[in-house]
């Protein structure tokens, strides 16, 4: 199996390379259940949050445990986008969008219930990898919508094209079937 080797803090890890369309792979970043990198990541990128931040956004799953730490170093309370209208939700808002290693449509659902909690607000995004830009987008439009204001976007790796605008701690490169990886 191909892989990547990576660095989070003072963690390495072996990254399996895996196709996500025809032709193109990406190094599969995945901090679920890995306590060792999320509590690395989460820690460095908390010391590079913006003071000016009130509150962080996360998008439900991989990047949850990772929000907690940050929003557990820096004091900063979080907001989980979730990916369904839940039937509690109070006026849920809602986008669409086609990330990368979906491939599909999936909603992203902020429970009105929240929208206090961000509007008139300065906000971080925080992502594990951003990618095509396409969760990012739909989050930034998501936190505009209700009246926050971004001030910030973290994530423990960037992929592919370069993005200036998103403080990561690394930068994963996408592969080619020309590409040979060891």
């Amino acid at each position: 199996m191909k892989t990547h080797l990576v660095k989070v803090g003072d963690v390495t890890r072996e990254l399996p390379v895996v196709e996500v369309a025809p032709g193109t792979s990406v190094a599969l970043f995945n901090m679920l259940g890995d306590t060792e990198v999320t509590e690395a990541a989460g820690k460095a990128l908390a010391k590079l949050l913006p003071a000016e931040v009130e509150v962080l956004v996360t998008p439900e799953v991989k990047a949850l445990s990772l929000a907690h730490v940050i929003s557990r170093e820096s004091g900063k309370p979080y907001i989980v986008i979730r990916k369904t209208v839940k039937p509690y939700m109070v006026n849920p808002v809602a986008e669409e969008v086609v990330s990368i290693t979906t491939g599909t449509p999936q909603l992203l659902v902020l429970d009105g219930f929240d929208v206090s909690k961000i509007r008139g607000h300065k906000v971080a995004i925080v992502d594990d990898v951003v990618s095509s830009g396409g969760t990012l987008h739909s989050l930034e439009h998501i936190i505009s919508k209700v009246g926050g204001e971004l001030a910030a976007v973290l994530a423990v790796f960037t992929e592919g094209d370069q993005r200036p605008e998103v403080t990561a701690l690394g930068h994963l490169p996408l592969f080619k079937d020309t590409d040979h990886v060891e």
